[in-house]
């Protein structure tokens, strides 16, 4: 019987109608007399027989046509069958989807700087007052926004009068505006980001004068990728990996959200950072020959450690040389030693200059780790100087 499935469509056919006809007995089975399931039963045993027997393909069409005409005669239709099957298609669909998500690949979106130039979060640029900058408009806005996630806000004060600066309002789920007034004319920023005033530089009550420009700014849209929750169920994660974990319970953190790093030490093990800007762990310095730190200690040694390049892992020491931010407070100098605990990782920002990570706060217990950056699926292009990350896999 196999091996007729396989070279007869017409037995294939047959197969799935005894399949189909027995999937709908049981979906009616309280509506139907038992009787008629017994008949529909009778007529689909039959079909199967015949195909067990090696009947030829005149018979078998026989007892099909003749299963059909004992279904249509008991079982019970479907009213509106076409929007039921395009249901259950959606329904499947869905299941799907959120087990791929649940278990094998869920969507995340970069939404700072901590892992550049690795992984790019949302950047702005705020074009007022620039000289020769054009906004792009029709179609090459669209393409810019669709192929390399830059999207821009651009009014232009028809009027004078002072600023006003209403906060965003929800029109539609997922659809946001925000009113800026001049005078009383007011100028309409739909899907506006966070902060505009501070982006932008609104200021309250400021003088607006006509054909000035209200607003000028450029948003980097930050990468969309994929997380890997495969991988860790068969093995831990490695040093050097970029690693995404759960917020919660981590004081120092914004709970209940996702943050990724890389990870750079393991459980047990006794962490510096040299004024060198090389990590080492129990003794040993961590170098670009390392798996994951080709390009974080690529760096020149000669030139000061810059924001969105690598520039290896900034101590205390070696930050205040440079900036009035505190940055790593626990590790304040070359000297300092930490102990990563048991079931704990040390996961550090690729952008140390401007990172937020285990610098600051501390460990990541391992049960919060999600999964390993996995795929950029968005956007697709480069832009400026930053070229495309999309693809798999990052070093």
């Amino acid at each position: 019987m196999m091996l007729r499935w396989f070279l007869s469509k017409k037995v294939r056919q047959a197969v799935d109608m005894c399949r189909q006809v027995r999937k709908i007995i049981h979906a009616q089975r309280d509506l139907l007399r038992p009787e008629e399931i017994q008949e529909i039963s009778k007529a689909a045993r039959e079909l199967r027989d015949a195909i067990a027997a090696g009947e030829k393909l005149d018979g078998i069409e026989k007892w099909m046509k003749n299963l059909e005409k004992v279904a249509n005669e008991n079982l019970k239709p479907y009213p509106s069958a076409s929007i039921r099957e395009n249901v259950e298609v959606f329904l499947v669909t869905g299941a799907v989807v959120l087990a791929l998500r649940t278990f094998f690949f869920q969507p995340m979106a970069i939404p700072s700087g901590s892992a550049q130039p690795t992984l790019w979060g949302i950047t702005f640029e705020n074009l007022k007052g620039k000289a020769g900058v054009e906004i792009p408009h029709g179609l090459n806005r669209v393409f810019q926004a669709c192929w390399s996630g830059v999207h821009y806000y651009h009014k232009v004060a028809k009027n004078d009068g002072e600023l006003r600066v209403e906060p965003p309002k929800t029109i539609l789920p997922f659809v946001k505006r925000q009113t800026l007034w001049v005078g009383d004319i007011p100028y309409s920023i739909w899907f506006p980001p966070d902060n505009l005033e501070d982006h932008g530089e609104l200021h309250y009550g400021q003088r607006i004068y006509a054909g000035e420009d209200i607003v000028k700014l450029r948003k980097n849209s930050g990468d969309h990728l994929f997380v890997n929750r495969f991988t860790y169920n068969f093995r831990r994660p490695r040093r050097g990996e970029i690693i995404v974990f759960y917020s919660d319970h981590m004081p120092g953190l914004i709970q209940e959200t996702h943050y990724i790093k890389r990870l750079v030490a393991l459980g047990g093990e006794q962490v510096r950072i040299g004024n060198d800007r090389h990590v080492y762990i129990n003794g040993q310095r961590l170098e670009a020959s390392a798996p994951g730190f080709e390009n974080v200690y690529g760096f020149d040694p000669n030139q000061p450690p810059e924001r969105d390049h690598y520039s290896g892992h900034v101590n205390g020491f070696v930050a205040r040389h440079l900036t009035d931010s505190t940055i790593a407070p626990l590790f304040p100098d070359e000297e300092t030693v930490r102990v990563v605990p048991w079931k704990h990782y040390l996961a550090l920002g690729d952008n140390t200059m401007s990172s937020s990570d285990g610098r600051t706060w501390g460990y990541v217990p391992r049960e919060e780790v999600v999964g390993k950056a996995s795929f950029v699926f968005w956007p697709i292009g480069g832009r400026d100087n930053i070229p495309s990350r999309f693809g798999w896999g990052y070093p």
